[in-house]
Order: C-alpha cells, then sequence, then structure tokens
C-alpha cells in the first residue's frame, strides 16, 4: 500500500484527502473518507458556528479516525468558525477564498494543523513563513474556484519554493494522476470531483448522473470578469452565465446576482437550469457511481499498478 510522510503527519493510513466542497463535503462524506484511510474533509463554506459544530459531532459519531474543516476566509462568521474548531478540537484545517494570515497562530498554538490551499508559488510561501503545516497546490483543471496555473507546472514550482509538505490537486481522479503528482514531489494529493459520485455523497442524482456522462471537454470556466472563475460543467444555466457575461452591457452585480446559491441549487435540487455544476476537468475519467472505500481502494491499487510498471515502460 502506498505510505507517503503525509501519512505519519496526519494519522492516515492514505495519502488521500477530499476536498472541502461546499454544499456537498458533510459530516457523512468527510467520516466515510476517513474511515476509508483518506482524510475527509467537512466545507464550512458560509455557514455559521452553530451549523458547522452540529457537522463536527456527527462527524465524531460516525468515525474515530482524523477528519479536517475547509475554512472558505471571506465567510462573515469565520472568526467564530475559527473557536469552533479549537473548541471541538479539529485536527487539520485547511483555507481557501482568503488570507488565513491572521488565524493561523491562534490555530497553530491550539495545536491544529493548518494546511492552505495556494494557486500559486508566492502564496506558498507566505504561507509557510506564517507557520502552515502543509500546503495545498490546486491547478486550474479543478472544480469549483480556481487559479491560473495548470497543475502540472504548479506542483514542481510550489516543491522549489517550500520546505513543507506539498499535496497536489486539481485534475487528479485516478491512480495514474496520483502517481504523476508523486512524481512532480508531492507527498498526497487531494481530490474532489472524484468522490461527487461516492453513494456517501449527499447531493441530488442529477448531480452524479452529469458527472457520469461527462466527456472531457464538457467543463467551462466562468466569473473570469469577476475576479473568481469557476469550473463547472456545461449545463443550460452555465451558458446563459457565459453569454451574460460576455456581453459588455452586463453590469457586474448583475452577474453576481445570477451565480447567487446556484451551486446549492444544483447540490440539492438538481436544476440544470438553474444550478451550478461544479466539476473539475476530471469528470471524463468517472464512468460510475461507487462507495467511498471503493473509490479508495481503487485509487491506491491504481497508484502502485502506476508506480511499479514505470519501469517497465521506459527503458
Amino acid at each position: 500500500m502506498i505510505k507517503t510522510p503525509l501519512c505519519e503527519l496526519l494519522d492516515i493510513e492514505f495519502p488521500i484527502l477530499q476536498g472541502g466542497m461546499a454544499w456537498i463535503s458533510d459530516a457523512q462524506l468527510a467520516a466515510a473518507v476517513s474511515n476509508a484511510g483518506g482524510l475527509g474533509i467537512i466545507s464550512s463554506m458560509n455557514a455559521d458556528e452553530n451549523w458547522l459544530r452540529q457537522e463536527i459531532q456527527t462527524a465524531k459519531s460516525l468515525t474515530t479516525k482524523p477528519f479536517g474543516v475547509n475554512v472558505m476566509l471571506m465567510n462573515p462568521h469565520v472568526d467564530k468558525i475559527a473557536q469552533v474548531l479549537i473548541d471541538e478540537k479539529v485536527p487539520v484545517v485547511t483555507t481557501g477564498a482568503g488570507n488565513p494570515g491572521k488565524l493561523m497562530k491562534l490555530w497553530i498554538d491550539a495545536g491544529i494543523k493548518v494546511i492552505p490551499v495556494v494557486p500559486s508559488s508566492g502564496l506558498a510561501r507566505y504561507s509557510e513563513r506564517a507557520g502552515a503545516t502543509a500546503v495545498i497546490a490546486e491547478g486550474g483543471e479543478s472544480g469549483g474556484h480556481v487559479g491560473d496555473l495548470a497543475t502540472m507546472p504548479l506542483v514542481p514550482q510550489v516543491c522549489d519554493a517550500v520546505s513543507i509538505p506539498v499535496i497536489a490537486a486539481g485534475g487528479i481522479g485516478d491512480g495514474r494522476g496520483i502517481a504523476a503528482a508523486l512524481m512532480l514531489g508531492a507527498v498526497g494529493v487531494q481530490l474532489g470531483t472524484r468522490f461527487l459520485v461516492a453513494s456517501e455523497t449527499n447531493i441530488h442524482e442529477n448531480y452524479k448522473d452529469k458527472i457520469i456522462k461527462a466527456k472531457d471537454i464538457d467543463t467551462t470556466l466562468s466569473g473570469r470578469s469577476l475576479g473568481h472563475p469557476v469550473r463547472c460543467l456545461k449545463t443550460t444555466f452555465a451558458k446563459e452565465f457565459l453569454k451574460a457575461e460576455n456581453d459588455p452591457l452586463t453590469p457586474k452585480d448583475t452577474l453576481e446576482e445570477f451565480g447567487r446559491g446556484a451551486l446549492r441549487i444544483a447540490a440539492q435540487e438538481g436544476d440544470s437550469k438553474k444550478g451550478c455544476f461544479m466539476a473539475g476537468q476530471i469528470a471524463g475519467l468517472i464512468h460510475e457511481k461507487e462507495s467511498v472505500n471503493e473509490i479508495i481502494i481503487k485509487l491506491v491499487k491504481e497508484t502502485e499498478t502506476a508506480l511499479n510498471g514505470g519501469i517497465q515502460w521506459v527503458k
């Protein structure tokens, strides 16, 4: 079975993290991933501290293994959420959508391992100076809010820029991708889209079906003009949003309102006309619905095959 220094660092069996996806990564999914040997992550999204506390306690009732919480730093409740993580003794926090600087010392002093998601080597260096345990270098192939750099050039540059462990994310959907990430210098991976079709993932079946049916060219980027591009499936909603975005007469406020709540609609209602079905470019690699345990065991076996086979393929 594949082992890296990340396994000992986070007390997990396999170097696989599940991404913190808003309206998707709840206690049930996080607990299932942790029980299967990875590190499950609860997304705090825009929720308040009471909702998050309940999710954390639910996860504790479902697993005795470590799990983490993803904190969206633009959340208006972020200060209270930060304290809940300390009170509940959450072992790992991943961060996104903002600068974790003001909260890093608070968490670190409480013994929490902080792992920011970074889209560049500059932000990786900043995170290291602030005391991060590791960083997640996420390429633009991933679903949801993305940066400009692709995973293949981003990961080795981040690995060269910092001395702390680097976890690769974006465009990784099977063992070949995990093996490639390890060869680039990463000590583990974070996957989001791959877990969308898991039986433990509480999203509308329409969402899962769209992932299963997706081809390699079926994602698009929208929201560039707003400064926060989002990768999602090419649905009616996405096409209408892009049409409005490409019209110079469309006010930015109108675009912001257009997209408000669209991920929740996709995840809970499965409505392709009003919902934004966030997904990464690896959606075309996913062909069936499986349990989290089946997904992780398959990923591990595929990674071992890829790593062991390399010497046979290269002469």
